[in-house]
Formats: C-alpha cells, structure tokens, sequence
C-alpha cells in the first residue's frame, strides 16, 4: 500500500498543553504553602505568570530551578516537584487541554490529500482517545502508539519516544504500508531523535513546548510554526508530486 504516512506527536503539534501545565504549576506553588504553613511556616511564594513560565519551559529551565525562582527551598522543591508530577495527569487538569489554533484545519487538509497520521506519543491511549472524541478529531487519525504510563509525557525521555516510534513503524511495515514517503512532527527533541535515530525526516514545530532557537540546536529537516504550516507545505508538495517537505 503506497501513501504518504505522517508520524505526529499529540501533545505540542496537535494539544495545546501549556493552561494545563500552567495551572499544574500553580496547584503546586498552593500545596507547597499549605504544607509550609502546618509546619508552622509562613512561605512567601512567587507565582510567575503563565508568559513567564511557559518562556521558561520553552527553553528548558529545569523545573527544580524555575521552583527556586518561585520562592521555594530544598526540601520544599521536592515535596512541590513530586505533587506536580502526582496531579499534572488529573483528570480535572487534563481539562485544561485545547486543540491548537489550525491544527483541525491542518489535518483536514492531510485527509484530502489521502495523506495518513499516524499518532506516536508519551501519553496513555486513552487519554489521547478521550481528547479526539471530546474535540470531534477521531476521523483524523489512522492509527494510534502511546505509553501505559501516565507519567511518561511529563518525563518526555527520548529512549521513550524512539522506542514508541519503533514500535509504530513495525507495526504500519506488517500491515503493508510503503514508509518510503514519511515524516516525523513532534515539538521537542525527544521527537527529532526519535525520528533522526529511525531514518525518518523530521518536521519540529514551535507552537509547542519547545523555543524555535532551542530545537534549531537539534536540527530537524524542517522547522515550521505549527501543524498548519507543515501541513500547508505537505500539500504543495503532494501536488507537485514531490517526495519531501
């Protein structure tokens, strides 16, 4: 079977995370204080805004430091980087999620050009199944790699990702797929390895989790605003009956 396949990432490409991660974030700075204070503390947090926060993890400042900036101290780091990791996959937070702006648009485009997305993320299926159906995306996407574990797309570790990648390519060869024509997008350098360690070009974008300058040092084959514009640029050249990006 021959048609251009597209491996994504869902969190960044097609997920925006960054309210989620936001208020995660802020949920812990309220834990952490509330601790301190049946200590008997009095903690004086510095909440940082979303803009400044989302900067930071765009530009991957360790959460233990952006937790220093915030007012906290040893052991109080710790106590507030294991609640976030303990409530980031609540189901209240996971709420918080939206699609990207255009990233509807951007696969309806794949579908008419017959083009097939093929989902490979950190997150558990059934996440990702109950953000499609919540957000009427389901048609979209042809088939679907994730992680059991809920904790692993925070972790984001790029053995994960190049193991998930793997494991998809396999499976789409022993369904009879030609992967001659295929592309990797994802928002961080776990994606780019994954595809770059697997022969596969790759397409980073920076709507994401990720700063265009940080990625550029990863070099992907294209970098591209968002799932739009790679989609964009993905029908220009399937009309033009081109191979690559």
């Amino acid at each position: 079977m021959s048609a251009i396949t597209v491996f994504c990432d869902f969190d960044g490409p097609i997920a925006d995370v960054s309210e989620r991660y936001y208020a995660t974030y802020r949920q812990g700075l309220d834990w952490a204080k509330t601790a301190a204070q049946a200590q008997g503390n009095d903690l004086a947090v510095r909440c940082l805004s979303k803009a400044q926060f989302w900067t930071f993890k765009q530009n991957r400042v360790p959460d233990r430091q952006i937790a220093h900036w915030s007012g906290l101290e040893g052991q109080q780091i710790d106590g507030f980087l294991n609640q976030v990791s303990r409530i980031v996959n609540h189901g209240s937070l996971l709420d918080y999620d939206q699609v990207q702006p255009q990233a509807r648009e951007g696969l309806d485009i794949l579908r008419q050009c017959g083009v097939r997305v093929v989902l490979v993320t950190l997150r558990p299926p059934n996440q990702v199944l109950r953000f499609l159906d919540q957000h009427d995306l389901c048609w979209a996407i042809t088939d679907l790699y994730g992680m059991p574990e809920a904790e692993a797309a925070y972790k984001n570790q790029a053995s994960h990702k190049i193991d998930r990648l793997q494991t998809a390519i396999a499976a789409q060869q022993r369904q009879g797929h030609d992967l001659s024509q295929s592309w990797m997008i994802g928002d961080t350098e776990a994606d780019i390895m994954a595809g770059q360690t697997l022969g596969i070009d790759t397409v980073a974008v920076t709507c994401g989790i990720r700063s265009s300058s940080y990625l550029q040092g990863f070099r992907p084959t294209h970098l591209m605003a968002n799932l739009w514009t790679a989609c964009q640029n993905l029908q220009q050249q399937t009309t033009l009956g081109r191979r690559r990006l």
